[in-house]
């Protein structure tokens, strides 16, 4: 019975492989070569990530970006202005896909002709939001979608805290450009602090409450960044 139940599982693995290729999905350990170093080093490094895309993009060095779902103008001006000379400066820009200033960050990116990687809260077969599915589609075809997750599985709103520590984990640092003072953007920034990466953030209105969160960060010791030399100096890049 153990012969028959080990050779059944066997054969779910294959299928499952065979399901995967055929949708250009890979899948990496953190037993083998390519597994990037950056995220060996953090605590609980995901034992597998599922990928689509361009692989080589892990050997990079790459910034995270995230921030505000309900981002507003003056985030997409300062992606606008920062991104362009980081992708110069041949780095990757690493975020979450979600909304607002996620995906303002990897538009920027692409429209500069720079390379971006997604990090999904999910698997692959399940984009989230659904306004993304483009977005996301294009990404898997010129650059890399990103997860620890299995491709069926569905994202689920405790996965996403979870995701962070890859986002910051794959890069060495996290700027944060909008954030409200309690914001999954922030646990982001946390887990960089803890990962002994460097903290970025972008000041903005005290009156305004998509700045609350970015203004205490740089009150707690994050560099304050006003343009991109402000992050390459910092990264020596």
């Amino acid at each position: 019975m153990y012969q028959c139940q080990k050779e059944f599982n066997q054969i779910q693995i294959n299928n499952l492989e065979q399901l995967y290729k055929s949708h250009g999905i890979g899948y990496l350990t953190y037993f083998d070569a390519e597994y990037p170093d950056l995220l060996r080093e953090i605590y609980n490094p995901p034992l597998i990530l599922f990928y689509k895309g361009n692989i080589k993009l892990l050997t990079q060095k790459a910034l995270a970006i995230v921030g505000a779902r309900d981002a507003n103008y003056y985030g997409r001006q300062v992606l606008n202005k920062i991104i362009p000379p980081l992708i110069e400066k041949e780095m990757v820009i690493v975020s979450g896909l979600a909304k607002g200033i996620d995906t303002f960050a990897h538009m920027a990116t692409i429209e500069n002709r720079g390379q971006t990687i997604a990090v999904l809260g999910g698997g692959c077969f399940h984009i989230y939001p659904k306004e993304n599915d483009s977005l996301a589609k294009e990404i898997a075809l010129r650059h890399l979608l990103l997860s620890e997750y299995p491709p069926i599985e569905r994202p689920a709103k405790w996965k996403f805290p979870m995701r962070n520590r890859i986002i910051s984990g794959l890069t060495q640092g996290t700027l944060v450009v909008q954030a409200k003072e309690r914001s999954g953007s922030l646990i982001t920034a946390d887990f960089a602090l803890e990962q002994g990466r460097e903290v970025f953030a972008i000041p903005g209105n005290i009156t305004d409450v998509l700045s609350g969160g970015t203004n205490d960060l740089i009150q707690q010791g994050a560099k304050l960044v006003m343009n991109a030399n402000h992050i390459i100096e910092e990264l020596n890049v």
